[in-house]
């Protein structure tokens, strides 16, 4: 995906330290934003950003798909999760409502992901797209359950689940 690395911030490359997780990767958009061309930018639990072209992400008038703005919002909004989950947790994604405020021909859209709620069990983001020129293309909000994380367990010849 190009040369962007996502900027994390001290506190959070020191927490996840030494657990042999490659934070960019874990904290990315995965295949799927790959194939968008998703970038995520800027990453802690207080305010995740991200970037997605409109260019390869319409319908079929030409518009930035809604789908796309989903796929933006969920991936800013399950990464802050993450991050304020901590690693002995998980973030699954439980709700997702997008409202669409206007539509996008060219350029790129930007997502913002800030906290609404942050518990033991769940956390809330409000995520806000905006295109090139700043105004409002969708409002999002992501709700993630947080759950234990799965440790890894030795199988029978002793070496770790593949």
């Amino acid at each position: 995906m190009g040369d962007t690395t996502t900027e994390f911030p001290p506190h959070i490359i020191e927490q996840w330290a030494g657990l042999g997780i490659d934070l960019p990767a874990l904290f990315s958009a995965g295949q799927l934003g790959e194939r968008m061309g998703l970038r995520v930018l800027t990453a802690a639990p207080e305010r995740v950003t991200g970037t997605l072209p409109v260019d390869g992400n319409t319908q079929p008038y030409g518009l930035l798909h809604g789908g796309a703005s989903a796929v933006l919002a969920e991936t800013l909004g399950s990464i802050g999760a993450m991050l304020h989950a901590g690693p002995s947790k998980i973030a699954v994604g439980v709700d997702l409502n997008c409202t669409h405020h206007r539509s996008v021909r060219t350029g790129t859209i930007t997502g913002t992901a800030t906290p609404a709620h942050t518990g033991r069990t769940t956390a809330t983001y409000d995520i806000i797209i905006t295109d090139d020129n700043g105004k409002r293309v969708s409002t999002a909000r992501l709700t993630c359950a947080l759950r234990p994380a799965v440790q890894p367990t030795p199988d029978s010849s002793g070496d770790s689940p593949r």
